[in-house]
């Protein structure tokens, strides 16, 4: 048989497919594992957003297909939203709703020619690099670790331009560090972006969950929101993670473009969602408000109880729900990882996956009970306590 495409061959494998088969193993033999390494709330969506899709189902059907650009009311709900709380100057017609993970998929593949240089933090998210590398373009992993506060200043991106520099891509706040960008980095990215003629790319996923600081939208400064695709969904703020639902907002001709793949790929979401997605916006704040005072006090917990294990050096995060602590020694985070499950039965996941510089730390999300949160960093110390101790 002739062989698949390369770009394909060349992405790799999630790397927590394996700690995530060993989870399941050691469940299935009745094993309590302490799961720290998963990325969503673990609260139910919100009552009166499940309503609004039964209603959608039950009095219209919503069962068609819609707009490829998403719902007109939820567009201007979605525009009302950015405008009011973000300070975008977006209209109906500068959104487009999408599945939040393909709404990054469809401004790279919309912006990247072959060959094109797309610069993100290091570490970040896992999907940033192998989107680019799907689209024919190279990733430029930016240094954001440890020493620069996980952030990705606007030096090191000014370092790491080249003619060949396409767009920029941020991420605040952060996964997997937590961390929460000022006014004035961003302010030094939009500065760059504009004397090199590049596009932002800006994940804000994480909006509504931030302890510390205030949240800014690039698209909001002066000159940006022409250069800039700003990307939001719902999972996080709602618990709406299987829902696959959120949006895209740029600039109009800019939009047209990205459109043309959302239409030629998975052509809308479907229209009950869309419905929920708006009675989301549009409901009472008080869910998300009680959720967000949780995963503040979890973080304390957290933290309270990273600082007895002294072989980890915890960053505290200012939003997100996870801890990136470093650990002490030079064993690969997999192995590390591998270990703290089958020793001490707590998942966490390894640093590496979030790219070089993430190596030689954990990802630890506090998404979960208290309980679980302080029996599984519990287990982490005593795992590494007792190889420390050899």
């Amino acid at each position: 048989m002739k062989p698949v495409a390369s770009r394909v061959k060349a992405i790799q494998p999630s790397p927590t497919v394996r700690l995530g088969t060993l989870a399941k193993e050691l469940q299935a033999k009745g094993e309590r594992v302490e799961n720290l390494s998963i990325g969503e709330p673990d609260f139910p969506t919100p009552a009166h957003i499940i309503e609004a899709a039964k209603r959608a189902l039950d009095d219209v059907p919503m069962t068609k297909y819609v707009s490829s650009l998403g719902l007109r009311e939820l567009r201007e709900a979605i525009a009302e939203k950015s405008q009011r709380e973000n300070g975008i100057p977006a209209t109906a017609d500068n959104v487009l709703v999408a599945p939040t993970k393909h709404c990054l998929f469809l401004a790279i593949m919309a912006l990247v020619e072959p060959g094109d240089e797309v610069l993100m933090p290091d570490p970040g998210w896992v999907s940033y690099d192998p989107m680019t590398r799907l689209a024919g373009g190279r990733p430029v992993p930016v240094p954001a670790a440890d020493e620069a506060g996980f952030l990705m200043t606007p030096d090191a991106i000014e370092e790491a331009i080249t003619p060949r520099t396409k767009a920029v891509l941020v991420n605040s706040p952060s996964n997997p560090a937590g961390v929460v960008f000022s006014e004035d980095v961003f302010r030094g990215i939009a500065d760059a972006c504009r004397d090199h003629d590049l596009f932002l790319i800006s994940d804000e996923i994480y909006e509504k969950i931030i302890y510390e600081g205030r949240h800014i939208s690039p698209a909001s400064l002066d000159g940006m929101f022409d250069r800039t695709i700003t990307v939001h969904g719902f999972s996080k703020t709602y618990a709406m993670t299987g829902w696959r639902v959120g949006w895209l907002a740029a600039e109009k001709s800019l939009l047209k473009e990205i459109v043309k793949v959302q239409e030629q790929t998975i052509t809308c979401v479907p229209g009950f969602v869309q419905r929920a997605a708006r009675a989301a916006l549009t409901g009472p704040t008080a869910p998300v408000e009680k959720m967000v005072a949780e995963f503040r006090a979890r973080r304390d917990i957290a933290s309270e109880e990273l600082s007895r294990v002294p072989q980890l050096q915890a960053f505290r995060p200012g939003g997100a729900f996870y801890f990136f602590p470093r650990y002490d020694g030079g064993t690969p985070a997999h192995e590390v990882s591998e270990r703290l499950l089958k020793e001490g039965h707590v998942a966490v996941t390894p640093g590496s996956a979030f790219g070089q510089l993430g190596e030689g730390h954990l990802r630890i999300s506090y998404a979960a009970s208290r309980e679980t949160i302080r029996r599984g960093i519990r287990n982490i110390g005593a795992v590494l306590g007792k190889r420390s101790a050899r």
